[in-house]
């Protein structure tokens, strides 16, 4: 009996010791499978500067790896509005190509280097020149069309834009041949009249940077444009779309940002206008203003308005003013970083914004084609590509360095304290 107690024993010590060890085992398989996700998890972080370098290139590869081959009017799948009113459809090639350059060309303008969104950089850089020469090459099968259609000029107006917002990266890179190409094409649009609304600073930005080049400039067009922008300003940082107010982001798409950089181009050629770009600038800031208050806590902002499928482009004036002249006072690179990623994580997380082969499809936040009006194809979409140009900022500029910081309605709906706000008149600069 006391043998059989003694094996009992052991056999019950062995069970123990057999148990012990397997759950030993099994914590540290636990722990590690824990620690490998958890790492995993923490290398998927992306900062903000890369989700915004990724989604740039996603939208504008599709358009200047085709454009830089002479590929693109025959690769691109094109969308017309549902409405469409039956112009030529190829204007959709300059939209595509002229909004997109003048949202990226701050970037492209940055130094070389060796990171990943330098490569990036690099390889969208040699497309755009490839594709500004194919653009006005009539040997090209990806020459854009340059007569016909009014909505030409307003798309040769962001070729423009694009060009003075970094000539060193663009114009100043182009052989003189291809310079003068675009002389003659900007030269041929004055046969186009503008619609008597925010068409007009179209014309007087293609007049601006033809003054900027020391070409023939037309300057009663600089005159007129100039003047009726000023004569529609309203209070507030708002003007109105011509004769009438009109509540959509033409502010931010067209208004604000060309008529600053037209007044500044007048300025600097000693050409008289209406108002000073510092005025400008600053009723741009007061809408700026308004504007980072439109975004909600949760990261969205209000579907009003025509044109709404341009989606980040209602933020253009917003980002042009953390690029160039900085924050209205009161607002942190933190909080208008934090905010426009939101918004953009958003938008383009939802299934439906791009094509099996990444070009644009019409509408707002995903697949909307009804959202789309009689003018607008999916070239007419790269007007979202003008929220980038904080990227033409270092990667260690204070706008991507600084602490992620609540916008104004986060802190506003969540008790905390936030601005006070109030109406500023500017119409003068006394205000």
């Amino acid at each position: 009996m006391l043998a059989y107690n003694n094996v009992y024993r052991n056999l019950k010590r062995k069970i123990k010791q057999n148990m012990k060890t397997k759950i030993n085992l099994l914590v540290v398989l636990l722990l590690c499978c824990f620690a490998t996700v958890n790492a995993k998890s923490k290398k998927e972080v992306k900062s903000d500067r890369e989700q915004w370098t990724e989604l740039c290139y996603k939208i504008a590869q599709p358009i200047l790896e085709n454009m830089a081959k002479g590929e693109l009017q025959k690769n691109m799948n094109l969308e017309l509005s549902p409405t469409w009113d039956g112009r030529n459809k190829r204007v959709t090639y300059m939209e595509a190509f002229g909004r997109l350059m003048a949202g990226i060309s701050p970037w492209l303008a940055l130094p070389e280097d060796d990171t990943k969104e330098g490569k990036m950089r690099k390889q969208l850089h040699e497309w755009a020149l490839a594709s500004y020469k194919n653009a006005v090459d009539p040997n090209s099968p990806d020459c854009l069309l340059w007569e016909g259609p009014t909505q030409i000029l307003v798309d040769a107006a962001y070729i423009a834009e694009s060009f003075m917002r970094a000539p060193d990266a663009t114009w100043n890179k182009l052989d003189k041949v291809t310079q003068q190409r675009y002389i003659d094409r900007f030269l041929g649009l004055r046969v186009i009249r503008p619609a008597y609304n925010n068409w007009l600073i179209f014309r007087g930005m293609t007049e601006a940077f033809l003054l900027s080049i020391g070409a023939p400039a037309d300057r009663y067009a600089l005159v007129v444009s100039t003047n009726k922008l000023n004569e529609w300003y309203l209070s507030d940082g708002w003007y109105s779309d011509g004769p009438e107010m009109a509540i959509d982001y033409y502010n931010s798409y067209v208004i604000h940002p060309m008529y600053v950089e037209v007044l500044e181009t007048c300025k600097a050629h000693r050409f008289g206008t209406p108002i000073t770009p510092e005025l400008a600038v600053k009723r741009m800031q007061r809408f700026n203003t308004i504007i980072e208050r439109l975004i909600s806590p949760e990261g969205t902002y209000p579907a009003v308005g025509r044109s709404i499928v341009y989606r980040m482009g209602a933020f253009q004036s917003l980002a042009l003013a953390a690029w160039k002249y900085g924050l209205p006072k009161g607002i942190s690179n933190g909080q208008v970083r934090s905010a426009l990623t939101a918004v953009m994580r958003n938008m383009f997380s939802v299934e439906g914004n791009f094509d099996e082969e990444n070009f644009l499809r019409l509408g707002f936040c995903g697949h909307q084609p009804d959202l789309s009006n009689y003018y607008t194809n999916n070239g007419s979409l790269y007007m979202t590509s003008l929220v980038f140009m904080p990227l033409g900022l270092a990667a260690d500029h204070p706008f991507w360095t600084d602490p992620a910081e609540d916008w104004t309605s986060k802190k506003a709906w969540s008790g905390r304290p936030f601005p006070i706000d109030g109406h500023v008149s500017l119409r003068t600069d006394r205000k």
